[in-house]
């Protein structure tokens, strides 16, 4: 693939969150495109998330990149879901007990839920892209899964190393990457995402 069409399939992921910037890597790059993240541009606005679903904060944030880098722009929303507990942590997943604190977030989790039986959760991942003329593309995905009483595996960020997954008989901490990738939230909507975005590009 020459450098000129490299440049013309520039994607910038809105996140500066290098293990997410590496899953968008391992699967749109084989395809040709270039991903970026907003780390490689200067001038970001700040982003507010307001949105009242993971759609409509993915939404806001691929736009508000979009409009500012004249680029196509891919932003995802992800959270944790815990239908026991009034579906928290839902969209305040990564600020759930304090800024961006992965072991203070599993720590509330694990209190909240205390002693319950009822431990089912799921994931949910939406991922939105958004071109500079507006044109938006939207794709989602879920893996179920059930939080455990401590913290398992090595491999993962945020709420991994509680999330176990029964067909794997592991956590999502525990699972190597390409497995992580076959079944995870993000990798299903990417999965989803790869049967689409040519098309729409």
């Amino acid at each position: 693939m020459n450098l000129k069409t490299m440049k013309n399939k520039e994607i910038v992921i809105a996140t500066g969150n290098q293990n997410k910037l590496r899953e968008f890597k391992e699967m749109l790059e084989p395809m040709g495109y270039n991903v970026k993240s907003i780390k490689d541009f200067e001038n970001i606005p700040d982003i507010v998330e307001n949105g009242k679903t993971f759609e409509e904060n993915a939404t806001i944030k691929a736009t508000t990149v979009s409009k500012a880098l004249g680029l196509p722009v891919f932003a995802d929303d992800s959270g944790l879901v815990v239908p026991s507990i009034n579906n928290e942590p839902g969209i305040y997943s990564a600020r759930y007990a304090g800024d961006h604190d992965d072991d203070a977030n599993n720590a509330k989790l694990l209190k909240r839920l205390g002693h319950s039986d009822d431990r089912n959760a799921y994931f949910h991942t939406s991922l939105v892209g958004v071109k500079p003329s507006g044109e938006k593309i939207h794709v989602s995905g879920i893996v179920s899964g059930e939080i455990l009483t401590e913290k398992r595996g090595e491999n993962g960020f945020g709420y991994d190393p509680l999330f176990y997954v029964p067909s794997m008989h592991k956590t999502m901490a525990e699972m190597t990457d390409d497995e992580k990738n076959q079944i995870s939230h993000r990798g299903r909507s990417l999965q989803k995402l790869k049967d689409v975005i040519n098309d729409w590009w």
